[in-house]
């Protein structure tokens, strides 16, 4: 009986009578990014600090435009910068980053105190805490390390390397009407 019923469900199959369904698409660069602003740092070795607003809330993005060529690996170091587009997301004491060129993406918590950052409780480094100088200048974030071994001091030179263009709109104005030089990558 049962070989009969493989071969009913067979013949309907060629026949279209059973819908097949279509194979799942590979996510795009948004589902990523929309897929990581939803995650929240694990509490490696530091409590999660408390969900209240800092300076640097908000998006940014850079585009590296250096001329080496990507080259697949199967596990390439983390936060090597390498070229292409990519988004930081510091929101309420979490930072978000993100290549899009790759898909690699990590995130961890973060601290203001004064012009200094800490960030921690990054899965690719889940002992380390790393510190920075900030500031913002002409609606660009610069980081200049304080201290930061994380992935062989990767994290350090991806985050210096150069300024992050901020998402947000320069005036109530801009952010009203979206008449304003959106820097690319900026959602």
């Amino acid at each position: 009986m049962l070989k009969f019923g493989v071969l009913l469900l067979l013949l309907s199959l060629l026949a279209g009578c059973v819908p097949v369904p279509a194979p799942s698409q590979a996510p795009t660069p948004e589902d990523r990014w929309s897929t990581l602003l939803q995650r929240t740092p694990y509490p490696y070795t530091a409590p999660l600090p408390p969900s209240s607003s800092s300076p640097l809330d908000g998006a940014y993005v850079k585009m590296d435009m250096s001329q080496a060529e990507h080259v697949h690996c199967l596990r390439c170091p983390d936060y090597l910068p390498e070229a292409g587009l990519w988004k930081l997301n510091l929101d309420r004491g979490v930072f978000r980053i993100y290549h899009e060129v790759t898909g690699w993406r990590s995130l961890g918590s973060f601290t203001t105190a004064g012009d200094e950052i800490q960030v921690f409780n990054d899965p690719n480094c889940p002992d380390l805490t790393g510190a920075y100088k900030w500031r913002m200048a002409d609606e660009k974030l610069v980081f200049s390390v304080i201290e930061d071994e994380c992935s062989i001091q990767l994290r350090a030179a991806n985050l210096t390397k150069q300024p992050w263009l901020s998402c947000r709109p320069p005036n109530r104005e801009a952010m009203i009407t979206d008449h304003w030089a959106k820097p690319p990558g900026c959602d």
